[in-house]
């Protein structure tokens, strides 16, 4: 079959490797829709980060890895054991790969496992393939109306909705986005769907800034331009923001979120930052802000998403601004998000 095996910095390879068996309790899988993340550009960029170099503590393996863990499919065999789901399903893929033993997993938070890794960057092959093996549990089943393209978008939509989950959010909250990003748009999505008050987005890039205004923020700001601070509270009556959600993971964004929330206000952390950054803690200090943090997704947001779209809360699917071929993946994909990815939300790989 065909898969995209990640190598190393900047060697992706459309390849013929060998379709993999299911096992006991595990489901396969014919991938249909997988989005290339910013977590991928980074790894073909700069990385091996997330690839294992040394077998990974879970899957045993080690480069060359079958990338691709934001993607949806159809079931094509069940494991012994599988009862809950029938062959023909179409699914969505949770790629969170826990060890199911550490006290972060017995605390139901698979997402800070001790261990974990992703599938379509860890191991267990990847969504960039003609056909990949999970465990049952984490599959998750669509309902009739969502077709398998929107399913690809479940798994970067969890991580704002993740975002959103962390913070406390009300029905008239006024809230500042560092960062118009895919996964800024993904909290401004999350946020619509589960109601706010106004949303401000701080985006340098003209593109996504119009993006952002497209998907529902209601003022744009220009950090190299505008006072980011000045004018949060400007937009607030002088009093500051309820929640930042910091997608960005810039120093000077780290200042400013902190210095633009109201007195016990929120700042939640949804980057990965790649270097350490000089941090004042007496701007939160001297307002008793919160600083809280995000990584990934749980289940629960899996599924909350899919609910919301499938209940039409939710429209994502202006989200989606080109599809490729898999043969096509590096020079239409990554050389595509690396070179022009300000005009670019989201690339599908259609398998």
């Amino acid at each position: 079959m065909r898969a995209a095996r990640y190598y190393g910095k900047e060697d992706i390879r459309v390849e013929e490797v060998e379709e993999p068996a299911v096992k006991d309790g595990w489901i396969k899988i014919k991938p249909a829709f997988v989005g290339i993340c910013g977590t991928d550009l980074h790894e073909y960029l700069g990385g091996p980060n997330f690839a294992p170099v040394n077998p990974h503590p879970v899957t045993k393996e080690t480069l060359p890895v079958t990338f691709g863990h934001e993607f949806s499919g159809t079931i094509t065999s069940l494991g012994s054991g599988v009862t809950e789901f029938k062959v023909g399903q179409k699914v969505s893929i949770q790629a969170t790969i826990y060890d199911t033993t550490c006290f972060a997993c017995h605390d139901g938070l698979e997402n800070v496992c001790y261990n974990g890794g992703f599938v379509g960057l860890s191991g267990w092959g990847g969504g960039l393939s003609d056909a990949v093996c999970v465990p049952a549990n984490y599959v998750l089943p669509l309902p009739e109306n969502i077709p398998l393209d929107i399913a690809a978008l479940v798994e970067p939509l969890a991580v704002g909705w993740h975002a959103v989950s962390r913070s406390p959010l009300k029905n008239d909250s006024t809230v500042l986005i560092l960062g118009g990003g895919p996964i800024g748009i993904a909290v401004i999505k999350a946020l619509r769907a589960r109601g706010c008050g106004k949303i401000i987005v701080s985006e340098i890039s003209g593109s996504r800034q119009k993006f952002s205004l497209h998907f529902g923020a209601d003022v744009i700001l220009d950090p190299r331009k505008d006072d980011v601070v000045a004018r949060a509270k400007e937009e607030t009556g002088g009093e500051g923001v309820d929640i930042v959600f910091d997608c960005a993971g810039v120093a000077s964004g780290l200042k400013s979120a902190c210095q633009s929330i109201k007195p016990r206000g929120t700042v939640v952390n949804v980057a990965i930052w790649e270097r350490e950054v000089p941090f004042q803690p007496n701007d939160l200090v001297f307002k008793e802000g919160n600083y809280v943090t995000s990584m990934g997704y749980v289940q629960q947001d899996f599924k909350d998403v899919i609910q919301a779209i499938g209940s039409g809360v939710m429209k994502p699917g202006d989200m989606i601004t080109s599809k490729i071929a898999l043969e096509d993946v590096v020079k239409s994909g990554f050389m595509e998000l690396i070179h022009n990815k300000e005009n670019h939300v989201k690339i599908l790989v259609q398998i």
